[in-house]
């Protein structure tokens, strides 16, 4: 048995963030417009099964799997939409799960900070695995849980907006993206992530004592 913690498919990877991917990921590098299946489960270890089970299913390539003490994540692509969707049936299937026993997206932060100073995007600037923010621009920091959630808003607000994808991080206890630009852009995209997410059902997240 698996705790289904994100399952998401991402329909057209656009350029910013599949070139934030290629930094990243250890595995084959995914290309602009392809499909994406994000997966993050508990315990770790079982990520491994997951793995095995979509490979021998289907013709997805993998860009990542990574394996925590706690969560295990896995990314599959593939320029075919049909087989990445295929992938993600097999691993549902295979587990004995539907995609409603992943967890719904709870946003954390989503913060706008207008007019960054120039000492504040130098900091940012040396973080970031992707793009540059340039002094005067808006910062937008977002964070969710669980983590795996963090891809798809960046891709959201990519389609959405003239932004600047700065840093994303999709595994952990919590997902975070940066973005930059300017403040109408900003806007854009903070309303298309929270509208991207609000669209993803599943379980409640259990309560932390």
């Amino acid at each position: 048995m698996i705790d289904l913690r994100t399952f998401t498919y991402i329909d057209i990877l656009q350029p910013q963030l599949t070139g934030f991917w290629q930094t990243v990921c250890p595995g084959f590098m995914p290309l602009e417009r392809q499909a994406m299946l994000f997966v993050e489960i508990a315990p770790g270890l079982a990520i491994n099964a997951v793995t095995d089970v979509a490979l021998k299913a289907t013709s997805v390539q993998p860009g990542l799997q990574i394996v925590e003490r706690a969560f295990g994540v896995l990314e599959l692509h593939s320029f075919d939409q049909g087989q990445v969707r295929a992938a993600g049936e097999a691993i549902l299937d295979h587990f004995g799960l539907t995609i409603e026993d992943r967890y719904a997206p709870e946003v954390r932060t989503s913060e706008r900070i207008t007019g960054v100073d120039g000492h504040q995007s130098m900091l940012i600037n040396r973080m970031r695995h992707g793009d540059m923010i340039a002094e005067g621009q808006t910062l937008y920091v977002f964070e969710c849980e669980p983590a795996g959630y963090a891809l798809i808003a960046a891709n959201e607000a990519e389609k959405a907006a003239d932004v600047r994808l700065l840093e994303v991080r999709s595994f952990g206890a919590y997902g975070r993206l940066y973005l930059g630009g300017y403040e109408a852009d900003i806007e854009e995209a903070e309303k298309a992530i929270k509208a991207c997410l609000a669209d993803i059902g599943g379980r409640a997240l259990p309560r932390k004592r």
